[in-house]
Protein backbone atom coordinates (compact mmCIF):
# COMPACT_ATOMS: atom_id res chain seq x y z
CA UNK A 1 0.00 0.00 0.00
CA UNK A 2 1.77 3.21 -1.13
CA UNK A 3 2.39 5.62 1.74
CA UNK A 4 3.47 9.23 1.85
CA UNK A 5 6.95 9.31 3.44
CA UNK A 6 7.73 11.67 6.29
CA UNK A 7 11.19 11.98 4.76
CA UNK A 8 13.04 14.98 6.12
CA UNK A 9 12.80 14.39 9.90
CA UNK A 10 13.38 10.68 9.47
CA UNK A 11 16.50 11.28 7.38
CA UNK A 12 17.88 13.55 10.06
CA UNK A 13 17.29 10.87 12.69
CA UNK A 14 18.95 8.22 10.51
CA UNK A 15 21.93 10.49 9.83
CA UNK A 16 22.55 10.97 13.55
CA UNK A 17 22.15 7.26 14.25
CA UNK A 18 24.45 6.34 11.36
CA UNK A 19 27.15 8.66 12.68
CA UNK A 20 26.73 7.20 16.17
CA UNK A 21 27.10 3.67 14.76
CA UNK A 22 30.24 4.64 12.87
CA UNK A 23 31.81 5.98 16.05
CA UNK A 24 30.86 3.08 18.32
CA UNK A 25 31.38 0.02 16.12
CA UNK A 26 35.21 0.24 16.21
CA UNK A 27 34.91 0.13 20.01
CA UNK A 28 33.03 -3.15 19.88
CA UNK A 29 29.64 -1.65 20.65
CA UNK A 30 26.83 -3.30 18.69
CA UNK A 31 23.14 -2.53 18.32
CA UNK A 32 20.23 -4.86 18.82
CA UNK A 33 18.45 -5.93 15.63
CA UNK A 34 16.17 -3.15 14.45
CA UNK A 35 17.74 -0.50 16.69
CA UNK A 36 18.63 1.62 13.68
CA UNK A 37 15.43 0.93 11.74
CA UNK A 38 13.51 3.94 10.49
CA UNK A 39 10.25 4.69 12.32
CA UNK A 40 7.25 3.20 10.58
CA UNK A 41 4.47 5.37 9.17
CA UNK A 42 1.24 5.70 11.07
CA UNK A 43 -1.63 3.44 9.97
CA UNK A 44 -4.21 4.89 7.61
CA UNK A 45 -7.19 5.93 9.72
CA UNK A 46 -10.62 5.10 8.25
CA UNK A 47 -13.83 6.48 9.80
CA UNK A 48 -17.08 4.59 9.05
CA UNK A 49 -19.70 7.38 9.35
CA UNK A 50 -23.48 7.05 9.39
CA UNK A 51 -26.46 5.88 11.41
CA UNK A 52 -27.64 2.48 12.66
CA UNK A 53 -26.89 0.83 9.31
CA UNK A 54 -23.24 1.67 10.02
CA UNK A 55 -23.15 1.23 13.79
CA UNK A 56 -25.92 -0.84 15.32
CA UNK A 57 -24.24 -3.27 14.95
CA UNK A 58 -23.08 -2.53 11.38
CA UNK A 59 -21.55 -5.95 10.79
CA UNK A 60 -20.58 -5.01 7.24
CA UNK A 61 -17.71 -3.17 8.91
CA UNK A 62 -16.38 -6.45 10.32
CA UNK A 63 -16.67 -8.10 6.92
CA UNK A 64 -14.96 -5.16 5.22
CA UNK A 65 -12.15 -5.11 7.79
CA UNK A 66 -11.44 -8.80 7.30
CA UNK A 67 -11.58 -8.52 3.49
CA UNK A 68 -8.94 -5.79 3.73
CA UNK A 69 -6.72 -7.74 6.12
CA UNK A 70 -7.04 -10.94 4.11
CA UNK A 71 -6.03 -8.98 1.00
CA UNK A 72 -2.83 -7.74 2.61
CA UNK A 73 -3.88 -4.34 3.94
CA UNK A 74 -2.31 -4.56 7.39
CA UNK A 75 -1.53 -0.92 8.10
CA UNK A 76 -5.10 0.36 8.61
CA UNK A 77 -7.04 1.57 11.63
CA UNK A 78 -10.83 1.94 11.73
CA UNK A 79 -11.59 4.93 13.98
CA UNK A 80 -14.59 6.49 15.67
CA UNK A 81 -15.85 7.61 19.06
CA UNK A 82 -18.14 4.56 19.32
CA UNK A 83 -16.84 1.11 20.39
CA UNK A 84 -17.29 -2.27 18.66
CA UNK A 85 -20.75 -3.83 18.90
CA UNK A 86 -20.15 -7.54 18.45
CA UNK A 87 -20.75 -9.19 15.07
CA UNK A 88 -19.11 -12.49 16.06
CA UNK A 89 -15.78 -12.05 14.28
CA UNK A 90 -12.56 -10.34 15.20
CA UNK A 91 -12.21 -6.89 13.67
CA UNK A 92 -11.38 -3.29 14.44
CA UNK A 93 -14.83 -2.12 15.48
CA UNK A 94 -14.35 1.59 16.21
CA UNK A 95 -16.93 3.58 14.25
CA UNK A 96 -19.06 6.72 13.98
CA UNK A 97 -22.41 5.08 13.26
CA UNK A 98 -24.98 6.64 15.62
CA UNK A 99 -28.35 4.87 15.62
CA UNK A 100 -31.30 7.10 14.75
CA UNK A 101 -29.13 10.05 13.74
CA UNK A 102 -30.06 12.36 10.85
CA UNK A 103 -27.28 13.78 8.74
CA UNK A 104 -29.13 17.12 8.70
CA UNK A 105 -29.09 17.22 12.51
CA UNK A 106 -25.38 16.39 12.60
CA UNK A 107 -24.75 19.31 10.24
CA UNK A 108 -27.14 21.74 11.94
CA UNK A 109 -25.76 20.99 15.41
CA UNK A 110 -22.09 20.89 14.29
CA UNK A 111 -21.57 17.46 15.84
CA UNK A 112 -18.92 16.25 13.40
CA UNK A 113 -15.95 18.55 14.18
CA UNK A 114 -15.56 17.19 17.71
CA UNK A 115 -15.69 13.61 16.45
CA UNK A 116 -13.07 14.37 13.82
CA UNK A 117 -10.83 16.06 16.38
CA UNK A 118 -11.00 12.94 18.57
CA UNK A 119 -10.12 10.47 15.79
CA UNK A 120 -8.19 12.30 13.01
CA UNK A 121 -9.31 10.14 10.04
CA UNK A 122 -7.54 10.11 6.69
CA UNK A 123 -10.53 8.50 4.92
CA UNK A 124 -14.27 8.77 5.64
CA UNK A 125 -16.60 5.98 4.49
CA UNK A 126 -20.11 7.46 4.69
CA UNK A 127 -23.54 5.83 4.38
CA UNK A 128 -25.72 8.54 5.84
CA UNK A 129 -29.19 9.94 5.21
CA UNK A 130 -31.58 7.00 5.62
CA UNK A 131 -33.35 8.62 8.57
CA UNK A 132 -33.57 11.92 6.71
CA UNK A 133 -35.18 10.24 3.69
CA UNK A 134 -37.57 8.40 6.01
CA UNK A 135 -38.46 11.77 7.57
CA UNK A 136 -39.33 13.25 4.15
CA UNK A 137 -36.52 15.80 4.30
CA UNK A 138 -35.92 17.31 0.88
CA UNK A 139 -32.88 16.11 -1.09
CA UNK A 140 -31.60 19.69 -1.36
CA UNK A 141 -31.41 19.96 2.41
CA UNK A 142 -29.75 16.55 2.82
CA UNK A 143 -27.14 17.41 0.19
CA UNK A 144 -26.54 20.77 1.87
CA UNK A 145 -25.79 18.80 5.04
CA UNK A 146 -23.42 16.57 3.05
CA UNK A 147 -21.62 19.66 1.79
CA UNK A 148 -21.26 21.10 5.28
CA UNK A 149 -19.86 17.81 6.60
CA UNK A 150 -17.37 17.63 3.73
CA UNK A 151 -16.27 21.18 4.50
CA UNK A 152 -15.75 20.19 8.14
CA UNK A 153 -13.82 17.07 7.10
CA UNK A 154 -11.48 19.18 4.98
CA UNK A 155 -11.03 21.69 7.82
CA UNK A 156 -9.87 18.71 9.90
CA UNK A 157 -7.71 17.29 7.09
CA UNK A 158 -7.35 19.13 3.76
CA UNK A 159 -6.35 15.84 2.11
CA UNK A 160 -9.39 13.90 3.30
CA UNK A 161 -10.51 11.08 1.01
CA UNK A 162 -14.30 10.72 1.12
CA UNK A 163 -16.35 7.71 -0.01
CA UNK A 164 -20.08 8.39 -0.12
CA UNK A 165 -22.70 5.67 -0.62
CA UNK A 166 -25.80 5.79 -2.68
CA UNK A 167 -28.10 4.47 0.04
CA UNK A 168 -29.24 0.87 0.21
CA UNK A 169 -32.94 0.46 -0.68
CA UNK A 170 -35.55 1.05 2.01
CA UNK A 171 -39.09 -0.33 2.10
CA UNK A 172 -40.42 -0.45 5.67
CA UNK A 173 -44.07 -1.36 6.17
CA UNK A 174 -44.67 1.97 7.94
CA UNK A 175 -43.37 4.14 5.08
CA UNK A 176 -45.05 3.61 1.73
CA UNK A 177 -43.12 6.40 0.02
CA UNK A 178 -39.67 5.57 1.34
CA UNK A 179 -38.65 3.26 -1.51
CA UNK A 180 -39.12 5.92 -4.19
CA UNK A 181 -37.64 8.67 -2.02
CA UNK A 182 -34.40 6.68 -1.74
CA UNK A 183 -34.31 6.32 -5.53
CA UNK A 184 -34.89 10.05 -6.00
CA UNK A 185 -32.22 11.01 -3.48
CA UNK A 186 -29.63 8.57 -4.82
CA UNK A 187 -30.06 10.04 -8.30
CA UNK A 188 -28.80 13.38 -6.98
CA UNK A 189 -25.63 12.09 -5.30
CA UNK A 190 -23.34 11.67 -8.35
CA UNK A 191 -23.89 15.27 -9.49
CA UNK A 192 -23.31 16.55 -5.98
CA UNK A 193 -20.08 14.52 -5.74
CA UNK A 194 -18.76 15.84 -9.07
CA UNK A 195 -19.34 19.39 -7.88
CA UNK A 196 -17.89 18.79 -4.41
CA UNK A 197 -14.81 16.68 -5.10
CA UNK A 198 -11.41 18.28 -5.60
CA UNK A 199 -8.07 16.96 -6.80
CA UNK A 200 -6.70 17.25 -3.28
CA UNK A 201 -9.77 15.83 -1.52
CA UNK A 202 -11.73 13.63 -3.95
CA UNK A 203 -15.28 12.42 -3.32
CA UNK A 204 -16.00 8.90 -4.60
CA UNK A 205 -19.56 7.64 -5.01
CA UNK A 206 -20.14 3.97 -4.16
CA UNK A 207 -23.36 2.41 -5.47
CA UNK A 208 -24.85 0.46 -2.57
CA UNK A 209 -28.35 0.43 -4.07
CA UNK A 210 -28.01 -1.67 -7.21
CA UNK A 211 -28.49 -5.39 -6.61
CA UNK A 212 -29.56 -4.94 -2.98
CA UNK A 213 -32.96 -6.44 -2.10
CA UNK A 214 -34.99 -5.27 0.87
CA UNK A 215 -36.76 -8.64 0.86
CA UNK A 216 -33.63 -10.81 0.80
CA UNK A 217 -30.97 -8.54 2.31
CA UNK A 218 -32.73 -6.83 5.25
CA UNK A 219 -34.64 -8.12 8.25
CA UNK A 220 -37.08 -5.21 8.44
CA UNK A 221 -37.01 -3.45 5.08
CA UNK A 222 -34.29 -1.08 6.31
CA UNK A 223 -31.43 -2.74 8.22
CA UNK A 224 -29.16 -5.32 6.54
CA UNK A 225 -29.12 -8.97 7.56
CA UNK A 226 -26.04 -11.18 7.06
CA UNK A 227 -26.39 -11.29 3.26
CA UNK A 228 -26.96 -7.55 3.19
CA UNK A 229 -23.85 -6.93 5.27
CA UNK A 230 -21.85 -9.07 2.87
CA UNK A 231 -23.14 -7.10 -0.13
CA UNK A 232 -22.36 -3.75 1.52
CA UNK A 233 -18.82 -4.84 2.40
CA UNK A 234 -18.30 -6.16 -1.14
CA UNK A 235 -19.26 -2.76 -2.60
CA UNK A 236 -17.06 -0.75 -0.24
CA UNK A 237 -14.01 -2.97 -0.70
CA UNK A 238 -12.88 -2.06 -4.25
CA UNK A 239 -13.47 1.65 -3.71
CA UNK A 240 -11.60 1.71 -0.40
CA UNK A 241 -8.76 -0.49 -1.62
CA UNK A 242 -8.31 1.81 -4.63
CA UNK A 243 -7.88 4.78 -2.30
CA UNK A 244 -5.42 2.84 -0.14
CA UNK A 245 -3.46 1.73 -3.20
CA UNK A 246 -3.25 5.30 -4.48
CA UNK A 247 -1.73 6.47 -1.19
CA UNK A 248 -3.13 8.77 1.47
CA UNK A 249 -1.19 11.83 2.69
CA UNK A 250 -1.18 11.65 6.48
CA UNK A 251 0.74 14.67 7.70
CA UNK A 252 -0.80 17.74 6.03
CA UNK A 253 0.50 20.03 8.75
CA UNK A 254 4.18 19.06 8.54
CA UNK A 255 6.57 21.66 7.07
CA UNK A 256 7.35 21.03 3.45
CA UNK A 257 4.12 19.18 2.63
CA UNK A 258 2.43 20.10 -0.65
CA UNK A 259 -0.75 22.14 -0.64
CA UNK A 260 -1.96 24.87 1.68
CA UNK A 261 -2.70 24.83 5.40
CA UNK A 262 -6.27 25.63 6.40
CA UNK A 263 -7.19 28.50 8.70
CA UNK A 264 -10.36 28.83 10.73
CA UNK A 265 -13.11 31.15 9.54
CA UNK A 266 -16.85 31.54 9.88
CA UNK A 267 -19.50 32.66 7.40
CA UNK A 268 -22.78 34.41 8.18
CA UNK A 269 -25.72 34.94 5.78
CA UNK A 270 -28.30 37.73 5.86
CA UNK A 271 -31.07 38.68 3.47
CA UNK A 272 -30.75 42.34 2.43
CA UNK A 273 -34.05 42.55 0.57
CA UNK A 274 -36.51 40.23 -1.16
CA UNK A 275 -39.18 40.36 -3.84
CA UNK A 276 -41.45 38.00 -5.71
CA UNK A 277 -39.10 35.52 -7.38
CA UNK A 278 -35.82 36.50 -5.79
CA UNK A 279 -33.78 38.28 -3.16
CA UNK A 280 -30.50 40.05 -2.45
CA UNK A 281 -28.22 38.37 0.06
CA UNK A 282 -24.94 39.08 1.77
CA UNK A 283 -22.38 36.74 3.35
CA UNK A 284 -19.78 37.94 5.84
CA UNK A 285 -16.60 35.88 6.19
CA UNK A 286 -14.65 36.34 9.44
CA UNK A 287 -11.15 35.09 10.23
CA UNK A 288 -11.47 33.29 13.58
CA UNK A 289 -7.89 31.96 13.66
CA UNK A 290 -4.99 33.46 15.60
CA UNK A 291 -3.08 34.37 12.45
CA UNK A 292 -3.83 36.12 9.18
CA UNK A 293 -5.43 34.31 6.26
CA UNK A 294 -4.34 35.03 2.72
CA UNK A 295 -7.46 33.75 1.03
CA UNK A 296 -10.87 32.22 1.71
CA UNK A 297 -13.52 30.12 0.00
CA UNK A 298 -17.18 30.16 1.01
CA UNK A 299 -19.87 27.63 0.18
CA UNK A 300 -23.45 28.90 -0.15
CA UNK A 301 -26.31 26.41 -0.29
CA UNK A 302 -29.50 28.44 -0.84
CA UNK A 303 -32.69 26.94 0.56
CA UNK A 304 -35.99 26.18 -1.14
CA UNK A 305 -34.73 25.97 -4.71
CA UNK A 306 -33.09 29.39 -4.93
CA UNK A 307 -30.01 29.92 -7.11
CA UNK A 308 -27.35 32.60 -7.13
CA UNK A 309 -27.30 34.51 -10.44
CA UNK A 310 -25.13 37.56 -9.77
CA UNK A 311 -22.26 38.13 -7.33
CA UNK A 312 -19.90 40.94 -6.37
CA UNK A 313 -16.70 41.10 -4.27
CA UNK A 314 -15.78 37.53 -5.16
CA UNK A 315 -15.76 34.94 -7.93
CA UNK A 316 -18.67 32.52 -8.32
CA UNK A 317 -19.01 28.95 -9.54
CA UNK A 318 -22.29 27.08 -9.26
CA UNK A 319 -22.90 23.32 -9.22
CA UNK A 320 -25.82 21.61 -10.92
CA UNK A 321 -27.67 21.28 -7.62
CA UNK A 322 -27.43 25.03 -6.93
CA UNK A 323 -24.53 24.87 -4.46
CA UNK A 324 -22.41 27.99 -4.97
CA UNK A 325 -18.67 28.25 -4.31
CA UNK A 326 -17.38 31.77 -3.81
CA UNK A 327 -13.67 32.61 -3.73
CA UNK A 328 -12.27 35.91 -2.53
CA UNK A 329 -11.47 38.71 -4.92
CA UNK A 330 -7.90 39.95 -5.27
CA UNK A 331 -8.52 42.82 -2.86
CA UNK A 332 -10.40 41.12 0.00
CA UNK A 333 -8.66 37.77 0.53
CA UNK A 334 -6.13 38.78 3.19
CA UNK A 335 -7.77 39.02 6.61
CA UNK A 336 -6.06 39.76 9.90
CA UNK A 337 -7.22 37.80 12.98
CA UNK A 338 -10.79 38.88 13.72
CA UNK A 339 -11.17 40.79 10.45
CA UNK A 340 -14.09 40.28 8.05
CA UNK A 341 -14.93 40.61 4.38
CA UNK A 342 -18.35 40.53 2.76
CA UNK A 343 -19.70 39.60 -0.64
CA UNK A 344 -23.16 40.19 -2.00
CA UNK A 345 -25.34 38.35 -4.46
CA UNK A 346 -28.71 38.22 -6.17
CA UNK A 347 -30.64 34.95 -6.18
CA UNK A 348 -33.68 33.81 -8.08
CA UNK A 349 -36.23 31.80 -6.12
CA UNK A 350 -39.57 30.05 -6.75
CA UNK A 351 -42.60 32.15 -5.93
CA UNK A 352 -43.41 29.75 -3.09
CA UNK A 353 -39.90 29.78 -1.59
CA UNK A 354 -40.79 31.85 1.46
CA UNK A 355 -38.24 33.67 3.63
CA UNK A 356 -34.75 33.72 2.07
CA UNK A 357 -32.37 31.31 3.78
CA UNK A 358 -29.04 29.66 3.02
CA UNK A 359 -26.47 27.40 4.66
CA UNK A 360 -23.03 28.99 4.47
CA UNK A 361 -19.58 27.68 5.43
CA UNK A 362 -16.04 28.78 4.71
CA UNK A 363 -12.41 27.72 4.79
CA UNK A 364 -9.41 30.01 4.98
CA UNK A 365 -5.84 29.63 3.74
CA UNK A 366 -3.03 30.47 6.13
CA UNK A 367 0.11 32.21 4.85
CA UNK A 368 2.93 29.86 3.93
CA UNK A 369 5.34 29.23 6.79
Amino acid sequence: MPRTPHSAPHLRVMSVLGLLAALLLPLGVTFAPGALAAPTADPVRVMPLGDSITGSPGCWRAMLWNRLVDSGYKDIDFVGTLPPQGCGQAHDGDNEGHGGELVTNVADQNLLPGRLASTHPDIVVMHFGTNDVWSSIAPDRILAAYTKLVTQMRASNPDMRILVAQLIPMNPSSCAGCAQRVVDFNARIPGWARATGTDRSPVTVVDQWTGFSTAADTYDGVHPNASGDDKIAARWFPALSAVLDAGVPQDPGDPGDPGEDPAACTARFRAVSSWQGGYQGEVTVTNTSASAVRGWTATVVPANGARLTQLWNGSLSTAADGTATVRNAAWNGTLAPGASAAFGFVATAPATAGTPAATVTCTGTAPAA
